[in-house]
C-alpha cells in the first residue's frame, strides 16, 4: 500500500511536468497572431501579385500600382509594429539639435517585459530574410530575360525590404558595431583556428 510520502512525490512529479509543459508552450505559442499575419501578409502578396499580375490580366499599370501599395504597407509594418511585438527590436531615423540626422538601432534586452516566444522570432527572421532574396533573383530574372519595365519595381521591392532586414541585422548585432569589421573579425577567427589546428596536427 503506497504511503503518503510516495503521494507527494508523484504528485510533485506531475507537477513539475505540468510546469514544464506550460513553459514549453509558452515558448512556442504565438502572442500576437496578429502582427505575425501581417509580418508575412503584406510582403508575400507583394511577390504573389508581381508574379501573376500579367497573367491574371491587371496589366503592367495595375500591377505596378498594386505591388507599390503592397511594398509601402509592408515597410511601415515591419519597421514599426512587427519588429518591436515579434523580436523586442526597433530602428529609425533621429534628427539631433544641431540638425545632424543619426540612425538608432535599438535592442529591448532586460527590461523585464514579455518576451516573444521562439515561433514569433522564427516567423520575423524567416519573413524578413527569404523575402529580399526572392526579390534578388527577380532583378536577376528581368535582366537576364530583358523585361526592363518591371525593374524599378523589382528595385523598389529590393530596396524596401533590404532596408529593413539591414536595420533590424543592426539592431540584433548592436548598433554601435560595423558589420564589415565584424564579418572580417569572424573570417579571421575562422583561419587562426584552422590554422592553429593545422600546427597542432602535424
Amino acid at each position: 500500500m503506497p504511503t503518503d510520502e510516495n503521494n507527494d512525490d508523484d504528485v510533485s512529479l506531475f507537477d513539475a511536468e505540468e510546469d514544464a509543459g506550460q513553459r514549453l508552450s509558452k515558448k512556442t505559442n504565438i502572442k500576437h497572431p496578429v502582427a505575425s499575419f501581417f509580418h508575412l501578409f503584406f510582403r508575400v502578396s507583394a511577390i504573389l501579385v508581381y508574379l501573376l499580375c500579367e497573367k491574371v490580366g491587371n496589366g503592367f499599370i495595375g500591377g505596378t500600382v498594386a505591388v507599390i501599395l503592397l511594398l509601402s504597407c509592408d515597410f511601415w509594418t515591419v519597421k514599426n509594429i512587427t519588429g518591436r511585438l515579434l523580436v523586442a527590436l526597433r530602428w529609425w531615423n533621429q534628427v539631433d539639435e544641431d540638425g545632424q540626422s543619426r540612425w538608432v538601432f535599438e535592442s529591448r534586452k532586460g527590461t523585464g517585459r514579455v518576451q516573444s516566444s521562439d515561433s514569433e522570432a522564427r516567423i520575423f527572421w524567416l519573413g524578413l530574410i527569404v523575402c529580399p532574396l526572392i526579390w534578388v533573383v527577380f532583378a536577376f530574372s528581368t535582366l537576364f530575360q530583358f523585361n526592363i519595365k518591371w525593374l524599378p519595381v523589382v528595385l523598389m521591392g529590393l530596396v524596401l525590404q533590404g532596408a529593413n532586414l539591414y536595420g533590424y541585422v543592426r539592431c540584433k548585432v548592436g548598433g554601435k558595431t560595423d558589420l564589415k569589421n565584424m564579418a572580417t573579425n569572424y573570417f579571421g577567427r575562422q583561419f587562426l583556428k584552422q590554422t592553429l589546428s593545422k600546427e597542432e596536427e602535424s
